[in-house]
């Protein structure tokens, strides 16, 4: 689709989200989803300051089953804030298919943990609790990672230099990420 066309598109698009990623945004993606077109290329916007992950991994796979199930163009466009689970959204999208608005932000960063561990009772059930815990930050790191691996899948950055920024809260404004390569056009 000629970038002329998309631009058209994405002044009307056809999913827009709002807010914490939830699961109050996931029934209103599934709800706009399903009322749209029943072919021909969808657009979807988010404006957000982040969320639970795994709701932004839920309708970015989503998206990818319904791209690949009937080969559409399914273009993302980020509207002022695409912060944390923003930016995992987005990282469902094949570059040439995202677009920031100007004056756009995203910001990554690593996952985050809060909790409190009690040691306490039976020896083998504290060392099990302990370990559960390990695993969970261990596998949560592995998903954080394939995260990190689809933001930059086709752009200039790499790997390393999004797992080193991340830390710190990655800000990127909508033009750097546009010479970054992480998104196809700001309009």
């Amino acid at each position: 689709m000629p970038d002329s066309d998309r631009c058209a598109l994405l002044a009307n698009p056809h999913i827009r989200l709002s807010g914490t990623v939830d699961q109050d945004m996931y029934e209103s993606f599934r709800t706009q989803l399903l009322a749209c077109p029943a072919s021909g290329p969808i657009v979807v916007t988010i404006t957000t300051l982040g969320g639970d992950p795994e709701v932004a991994r839920t309708m970015g796979d989503d998206i990818r089953l319904l791209r690949e199930q009937g080969a559409r163009d399914i273009l993302f466009l980020g509207k002022v804030a695409v912060y944390s689970a923003g930016a995992t959204f987005m990282a469902s999208f094949p570059v040439d298919c995202r677009f920031l608005t100007k004056a756009t932000r995203l910001m990554i960063h690593e996952r985050q943990l809060y909790k409190t561990m009690n040691v306490d009772g039976p020896l083998r059930s504290c060392v099990a609790a302990l370990k559960a815990t390990l695993h969970q930050i261990e596998h949560s790191i592995l998903i954080e990672e394939e995260g990190f691996r689809a933001i930059v899948k086709g752009s200039k950055v790499d790997f390393e230099t999004m797992r080193d920024r991340a830390p710190e809260n990655w800000y990127i404004d909508c033009h750097e990420a546009l010479e970054l390569g992480l998104v196809h056009d700001v309009i």
